[in-house]
Order: structure tokens, then C-alpha cells, then sequence
């Protein structure tokens, strides 16, 4: 039997056109490929027989021609397959291209595409090539943490406790409503019937009160049934203005307050928290309970996705969606907190019949995509004082023509920087990682995108996934090429600063196995849980710091002077001021 994989994006090639667009998807499937000895993988995508291809040709590319053409693949018996390929011009006995084909399961004979003397050399030249990647690199922490299990907290445990009286609101938690920051979304569940999607509101100076009407939803998931879930906007606010908000009726009534953010605008300071990967064990707790006592005040949080990890319990238990949002209520009804959605609320689980991504995070957590004219709501936009913050999806598709990148694509040159001078980009899965946990997962998307990223000069990326703290230099990759050697990231100031925060303390514990020695765009790197914090002072000025959970407050474990590439555009880097 000969296995045939059909793929549309090719997963190697030598072409210069949607030159490693398959990259991330060789790097996740090829070692399966090898495992169940696939017998050949054919593609398209590329218009050619492998005319603007790489140079010198490398070496494991056998033939290459730009021709239209067909190929034809003659299965003979379980051992041998003729493969042959005919270009359109030729007669049809010319073959321009054929191969016997032996079938990797049953005929294990070496088909002569290399010469063993050939294979050491390729090895010894691309281990060289790795190692010239990673030497004198930053700095790797000296702290060691106590490696205890990660626990989660059980069901009835204080911060998961259900509000007293019949179908009091609960899960309350607030995010931007419109792009520039004078809506809020508030959403909440009620567990005993629908009741009402009412918001009555006021500010602190002035005391009428309006009211705003929204909708409630609900889900089911393999045997759960969600309660009802409203979802309100509440709009027309002031800037830089305190609001008290009302839910729920009777003697169940809840109040909580917020307060907006300053008019965008190029100097307007402005505090961020980043929070990633949270969950919900103790050590999520104490990643919670830090940030909320750090004595500088994050204002809002940027949440860089994994929220519940309902899906690491049977069936994707969604109770326990519940009880998170019970968790984090304590901070999120107070301060809006930026989505992004992670591997760890796609739920996808055939298994259980479940095969809509996305379900319960979709149905909980709304976001103003449609401001920023986004038809998904897991990439969008949103202003802030002085930052636009851009939120991109790892686990949607990303590619070429796909929605996602046609949006990106007309959404950079929107941002104008003389308005909000900060650009911040927020994804889930890191373009740059020097841990061997998701290594090299995103990086397709960071061959698409991260020329598009030093073009328009973001300021940072943060991101999570990876269960530890990561902060690089400004580095580009953009000239990554596996066929001429090209491949190591070169210091570029108009690139962004790429930070993992995936350390939020969830149950699956630290990342703790490090590629060895740290490679040079590796600026700062360390097993902890914890959070941090962005603190924009002005449109030339931010200061960052990382916050590890072990320490005091005032304790900064990481730290670095943001200068922003658009009006100050100086070089920050670690090494330039170490």
C-alpha cells in the first residue's frame, strides 16, 4: 500500500514564491510523516515544477523546473510505484521527471537521494550553522524556584464562591466596547432563569442614572447546559471618568464600578497589566492576588489567552469555565481585561461530538471586533490613551487570502502613530521562544508577519503559551532562509521587543527545559510565575517590569525602558545599556 498525503500549502520547497508559507506545518507534522513512513507528500500552491526559485539549488531538491504540467503516480504491487512528470509541451511519452518509488513499509531499500558521505556533511554544516545561531546570548536567570506541583483549587474553595441570593448575577467581567474607549462590554451569567439584561449606570459626577438593554445567550456543551449569559454595552461614557454599574433585579441586585481611560491622544500615560496563561490553581491565585496589590496600578490588563484550561478536565468539564469566571470576577468587574484567545479555549474535541472551535470562549467572552472592521471576533483593535493594542489569533487561519490576513494587512497602515504612538500587538503563541516547550509552533505566522511588524514599527509583542517568562532583544528574521544558511535573527531597532508572559500559574505547571546556551535574541529568561506591567509615560517613554510571584511588590525581576520607535526610535536594548 503507498500512503499519499495531499497538502495545498507545499511543506518544502526551493521556489521564491511562498517560500516557507508550510513552515509550521512541517515543523509540527513532518516527524509524524517519518514516524508512519509516509511515502510522498504532494503539493501545489507554488506555479512551477519547483522560474524565481533560491540559488544555488539545495540539496535535497532533486529536480526543479518551472513548467505547467501532470504528474502521474503507477501503483504496481505493495513494494513499487512508478512516479513520472510530463510537461505540457512534450509528447506524450516524454517524461521530463521520474522516480521508482519503494514503499517504506514494505521494501526499505534507500532510494540514493544522498551519499552517506553527503548526509554527514549536510549534518555537520547545519549543526555549525545552529550553534553559530545561539552562542553569547542574554541573560538566564539565577533564581531558582521550588519546582512544587502545580494544584489546582478546589470547587469550594473562597474564590469561587457563588454570590448569595436567588440568581444573583455572576462571572461579572467588563472589556472595551467600541475602538477608542467610550463603550464598555459588561457581561455576566444568571444560573436560575434569564432575568434581565439590564444596566443601570452613572458616573461619579453626575449622578443620573441611565440604563442600557443587551442580549443573553446560551450553549451546550457534550452533557453541560450554560446558564444564561448577558452581554450589554454600555455607551456614550467620558473619558477619564469613574461609573458605577447595576446588574440584576430584586433584592439580587450587584454593583461595581470602572473608570475609562483618558481621550486617545499621543501623551496621555497609561498603565497595562499582562497577565497570560492564568487557570486556576493556587499558583494562579497568587499570580492574581500579586498583580492586584502591585503598588503601580495596571488600569486595564492584556490578557494574551488560555484562560480556564476546562478543556484539561474530562470532557471539557464547563464547569469549570464557571468557576473561573467566579475566580477572576474580583478583578475583571472593575477593569476591562483584552482577550485573546489561546489553544485552550478552541474546546474542539470530536470525540464528544464537540467540533465548533471556540464554543464556550465565544459564547462568554465578547469583544468590539466589528469596530475595527474585523469579521471574526478573535482578531481585532482597539485605541487606549496612547496605544492602539492589536489582537491576533494563533489558532485561526492565518495564511495568504485568509481573512484574518487580509484584515492585518489593511489594518497596520491605519495606525497613525501621531495619535497613539504605542503599537502593541498581543497573540497567544510566540514568534520567538528559546524554551523547547512549543518551539518554533508559530513559525509560519512569524515568516508571514514579522516583516510586516518591522515595517510599521510595532513597539512590542506579548504573548504566552510557553509556561514561563521570555523577554528578547529587537531582532528581524526576515531574511530566514534554510537553503543559503541565512537563518539567524540580526539586531534591527524597527523591529518589536517579543515578550513571553505564559506565566500565569496554571495547572499544567513551568516550562522549565531551556535550549542550551541562550541565543543571542534572547535578552532575559526565567521559569517563574507572574505577571507585568506597561507603563506608558508619554509618547516617547514606557517602563516595562516583570513581577515573579515569590517576591516582594516592589521587587522587579525583569526591567527595560521601552523607546518608542516612531518618535524616539533610539536603540533600548539590554546590551546597549547594561
Amino acid at each position: 500500500m503507498v500512503d499519499c498525503y495531499n497538502a495545498f500549502t507545499m511543506v518544502q520547497h526551493c521556489n521564491a514564491d511562498h517560500y516557507m508559507e508550510g513552515e509550521t506545518m512541517r515543523i509540527i507534522y513532518e516527524k509524524a510523516f517519518v514516524q508512519y513512513k509516509v511515502d510522498v507528500v504532494f503539493a501545489g500552491h507554488v506555479h512551477a515544477y519547483d522560474d524565481f526559485w533560491t540559488e544555488p539549488q539545495p540539496s535535497y531538491s532533486v529536480f526543479r523546473e518551472a513548467s505547467y504540467g501532470h504528474g502521474v503516480l503507477d501503483i504496481k504491487n505493495r513494494t513499487h510505484a512508478y512516479f513520472s512528470w510530463n510537461r505540457n509541451q512534450d509528447g506524450y511519452a516524454v517524461e521530463s521527471d521520474s522516480l521508482w518509488l519503494f514503499n517504506r513499509y514494505w521494501q526499505k531499500i534507500k532510494m540514493g537521494l544522498f551519499g552517506s558521505s553527503l548526509s554527514s556533511s549536510l549534518i555537520a554544516i547545519i549543526l555549525v550553522l545552529s550553534l553559530a545561531v545561539v552562542c553569547h546570548g542574554g541573560k538566564t536567570s539565577t533564581f531558582v524556584r521550588k519546582l512544587e506541583k502545580a494544584i489546582d483549587m478546589p470547587l469550594n474553595s473562597d474564590v469561587f464562591k457563588v454570590p448569595p441570593g436567588y440568581n444573583a448575577p455572576q462571572q461579572v467581567h467588563i472589556t472595551q466596547g467600541d475602538h477608542v474607549g467610550e463603550a464598555m462590554i459588561i457581561s455576566w451569567v444568571t444560573v436560575d432563569e434569564p432575568g434581565s439584561s439590564k444596566v443601570v449606570f452613572w458616573s461619579e459626577n453626575n449622578k443620573e442614572k441611565r440604563h442600557a438593554e443587551g442580549k443573553v445567550t446560551t450553549y451546550k456543551y457534550y452533557n453541560y447546559k450554560s446558564g444564561f449569559i448577558h452581554h450589554t454595552t454600555i455607551r456614550n461614557l467620558k473619558f477619564n471618568t469613574k461609573y458605577y454599574y447595576v446588574i440584576g433585579i430584586g433584592h439580587t441586585t450587584r454593583q461595581f464600578w470602572f473608570v475609562t481611560p483618558p481621550e486617545v491622544g499621543p501623551d496621555a500615560p497609561y498603565t497595562f497589566g499582562l497577565i497570560g496563561d492564568l487557570g486556576q490553581s493556587y499558583d494562579s491565585n497568587r499570580t492574581l492576588t500579586h498583580y492586584e496589590l502591585n503598588p503601580q496600578k495596571g488600569k486595564t490588563v492584556l490578557f494574551v489567552g488560555d484562560l480556564s484550561y476546562a478543556d484539561n478536565y474530562p470532557n471539557h468539564d464547563n464547569n469549570r469555565w464557571d468557576s473561573w469566571g467566579r475566580f477572576i470576577e474580583r478583578s475583571v468587574a472593575y477593569q476591562p481585561w483584552i482577550w485573546t484567545a489561546g489553544n485552550h479555549e478552541l474546546d474542539y474535541e470530536p470525540s464528544i461530538g464537540e467540533t465548533k472551535p471556540f464554543k464556550p470562549y465565544s459564547h462568554r467572552y465578547h469583544v468590539p471586533f466589528k469596530a475595527s472592521n474585523s469579521t471574526a471576533p478573535f482578531w481585532y483593535s482597539i485605541k487606549r490613551a496612547s496605544a492602539y493594542i492589536i489582537v491576533l489569533s494563533s489558532y485561526s487561519a492565518y495564511g495568504t487570502y485568509t481573512p484574518q490576513y487580509k484584515w492585518l494587512e489593511g489594518e497596520l497602515p491605519k495606525v497613525n502613530r501621531t495619535e497613539t504612538p504605542w503599537l502593541i500587538v498581543l497573540m497567544h503563541s510566540p514568534l520567538y521562544n528559546s524554551y523547547n516547550y512549543h518551539c518554533l509552533e508559530c513559525e509560519t505566522m512569524r515568516v508571514i508577519y514579522e516583516a510586516w511588524f518591522v515595517k510599521y514599527k510595532v513597539d512590542v509583542l506579548f504573548a504566552g503559551h510557553v509556561h514561563a517568562y521570555e523577554r528578547s532583544e529587537r531582532v528581524s528574521n526576515i531574511a530566514y532562509n534554510f537553503v543559503n544558511g541565512i537563518c539567524t535573527p540580526v539586531k534591527d531597532q524597527s523591529a518589536p521587543v517579543y515578550i513571553t508572559i505564559g506565566d500565569g500559574g496554571n495547572l499544567e505547571g513551568l516550562a522549565t527545559n531551556m535550549t542550551e546556551p541562550q541565543p543571542p535574541y534572547s535578552a532575559y529568561r526565567e521559569a517563574s510565575f507572574g505577571h507585568a506591567i506597561f507603563d506608558i509615560k508619554n509618547r516617547t517613554h514606557a517602563y516595562y517590569s516583570w513581577h515573579r510571584n515569590q517576591d516582594g511588590y516592589a521587587v522587579e525581576a525583569d526591567t527595560m525602558w521601552f523607546f518608542n520607535r516612531y518618535n524616539h526610535p533610539v536603540d533600548d536594548s539590554t546590551s546597549a545599556h547594561s
